[in-house]
């Protein structure tokens, strides 16, 4: 049994509050750069040169490189052979949340109450997903979530009597409804299987899987590509001003569901779809 404290959670996960949200994953700026050059407008040429601006201006000025800075989600990966002293797990990543958002200078966002709405004034409570792994280990996942994307993702309940491609176009639909409402270009995260709202938690995993790592899956591998061919067919393009790129990927993932379902859920990212990582 290994000992990790409250407060050892606490202090990773304001680190990372910080870091995601002013400097983005390599694999993301590095598909915005090849997206770049793919991009067949002109207009859409000169947006990606802008956010390529910006997110160099972020990281030299060490400000946040989107000033939604986002709802926190935190994805909780525990080690069945770890044993946490000081505290309890939700409220030291709450603390992490509270000291990262407030000493960072991020902007907070959430409001206690859906429909009386008055701001917690430090980005709490954080949304935390937790599921238990083996080891020793707590592996943390940091992943602010602006809602101009949010709001324009989708969940439908499909029934089995539909398949791979309708499943594509409503992915190309999302995106196309969507329009520059989410910044794109986007990345969408599709969940496959479970139930209705495990599609949706799925989905939002998609969104934290490196856009170098394809679905191990040959069969969803290859529908992820044709999805983002068919979001991209759109032309709905940069920022919504038309272009070939209006998504940089599409990450699927899948899992079991009942013999009479199939949903789908579409978790839209803008194009600084942010994340970070660190294991305790």
């Amino acid at each position: 049994m290994r000992i990790i404290t409250a407060h050892e959670i606490t202090e990773k996960v304001r680190e990372l509050c910080i870091s995601a949200n002013k400097e983005l994953p390599a694999d993301l700026t590095g598909r915005i750069e090849k997206c770049s050059h793919c991009e067949r407008s002109g207009l859409g040429k000169s947006i990606f040169e802008d956010m390529k601006a910006n997110i160099a201006a972020a990281r030299e000025l060490d400000i946040p490189v989107c000033q939604d800075t986002g709802m926190a989600v935190v994805f909780v990966d525990v080690g069945q052979d770890v044993h946490i002293e000081g505290g309890l797990l939700e409220d030291a990543v709450n603390a992490g949340v509270h000291r990262g958002y407030t000493e960072g200078l991020l902007r907070c966002s959430v409001v206690a109450d859906p429909l009386r709405r008055v701001n917690t004034g430090d980005n709490t409570p954080a949304v935390i997903h937790t599921r238990i792994v083996g080891g020793d280990r707590i592996r943390l996942t940091v992943a602010p979530k602006g809602f101009g994307s949010e709001n324009m993702s989708r969940l439908r309940m499909f029934t089995p009597a539909y398949g791979r491609e309708d499943i594509i176009r409503y992915i190309a639909e999302t995106a196309e409804i969507a329009g520059g409402n989410p910044c794109p270009p986007m990345v969408l995260g599709v969940g496959i299987g479970s139930d209705f709202e495990g599609c949706a938690l799925l989905a939002k995993r998609a969104l934290c899987r490196s856009l170098d790592s394809p679905n191990p899956d040959e069969y969803y591998r290859s529908m992820e590509t044709d999805a983002l061919a068919a979001v991209n067919a759109t032309g709905v393009g940069p920022q919504g001003f038309g272009g070939s790129i209006t998504a940089l990927a599409v990450n699927i993932e899948a899992a079991p569901t009942h013999i009479a379902g199939l949903p789908v859920a579409v978790n839209v990212g803008c194009h600084v779809t942010r994340h970070a990582s660190a294991e305790i």
